[in-house]
């Protein structure tokens, strides 16, 4: 068997001649990078630092690439979520600055998981703060969902972000097939939820994206607990499509996992109507006449 790290280093030279980012010289001297072309050069070098980071830039490079990613100034599309152990379902629209991630969303329904309603509710996060309106609406939490579907939706591109350690897994199974599994996790004072972690599920053949194993944190003050039962969720990702250069699921199916043991059905998420180069506007992060700031936990 040729050890891991070898195989890392192979892939890492396949990349590269593969996907990278070729830096041209010639009589006019060096080519100055900006813009795009910088931050795909940064997400590469990070990536490229450790075994587990190679394993998910080739899982980029699979589904579309980071040039196409760090090239999409915004993503928009209805993301419509059901849990039904919560027994809640909502839809948005939501436009989110790729960049910056400020994002804000018109929620067009909500309700119970069999019963969703429509609604006239905008949420919104500027980097700082988030709202909702109206004031007394508290259907959903707006800090916390602001992003939370963006993020989802967003794999594996968002995992080229600064701030993240990839750590080769053990290979696992799902649905009688094998995968090779990264576990990425955040640095202190990433986000709300620092102590969130994903396993990514990669087809070995491929690298293309199967599933996610996560856990939330972010109702529990953003640290795992150190004790009690750990639960997480896996998250199959089907149905992909291509847009603007961008290979996206656009169904995810949830179960529950109990130290380990495989549960039943927890959630279910859907997105459509799926852009990246929807304009953005920025005003529409401003928080209106009869919003409310919604804090953190």
């Amino acid at each position: 068997m040729v050890p891991k790290t070898i195989v890392g280093w192979v892939r890492g030279i396949r990349i590269a001649v593969g996907v990278g980012v070729i830096l041209v010289t010639g009589a006019c001297g060096p080519k100055v990078e900006t813009g795009a072309e910088a931050e795909v050069i940064a997400a590469r070098e990070r990536l490229e630092a450790s075994l587990g980071g190679l394993e998910v830039l080739a899982t980029i490079e699979a589904h579309g690439g980071l040039a196409a990613w760090y090239a999409a100034p915004t993503s928009a599309y209805h993301w419509e979520y059901a849990n039904v152990t919560s027994d809640t379902r909502f839809k948005s629209y939501l436009v989110a600055d790729n960049r910056t991630r400020h994002v804000y969303h018109d929620l067009k329904t909500h309700g119970s998981y069999a019963d969703a309603q429509p609604v006239d509710v905008q949420f919104a996060w500027d980097g700082t703060d988030a709202w909702v309106r109206p004031a007394d609406f508290k259907g959903v939490n707006a800090r916390f969902w602001s992003l939370t579907g963006y993020y989802f939706q967003s794999i594996p591109f968002v995992f080229s972000d600064p701030g993240l350690t990839y750590t080769v897994q053990p290979n696992e199974e799902l649905e009688g097939r094998p995968y090779e599994v990264v576990q990425v996790s955040f640095g202190v004072g990433i986000g709300d939820a620092p102590g969130d972690t994903y396993a990514l599920y990669l087809d070995p053949e491929n690298h293309r994206l199967r599933a996610i194993r996560y856990t939330v944190t972010f109702f529990g003050g953003g640290n795992a607990s150190a004790s009690g039962p750990k639960r997480e969720t896996l998250f199959y990702y089907d149905d992909w499509v291509t847009v603007d250069g961008l290979n996206v699921a656009t169904h995810f199916r949830g179960f529950h996992v109990n130290d380990g043991v495989l549960g039943g059905p927890k959630n279910e998420a859907w997105s459509s109507d799926i852009s990246f180069q929807a304009p953005f506007e920025a005003e529409r992060l401003v928080a209106p006449v009869g919003a409310a700031i919604v804090p953190a936990p």
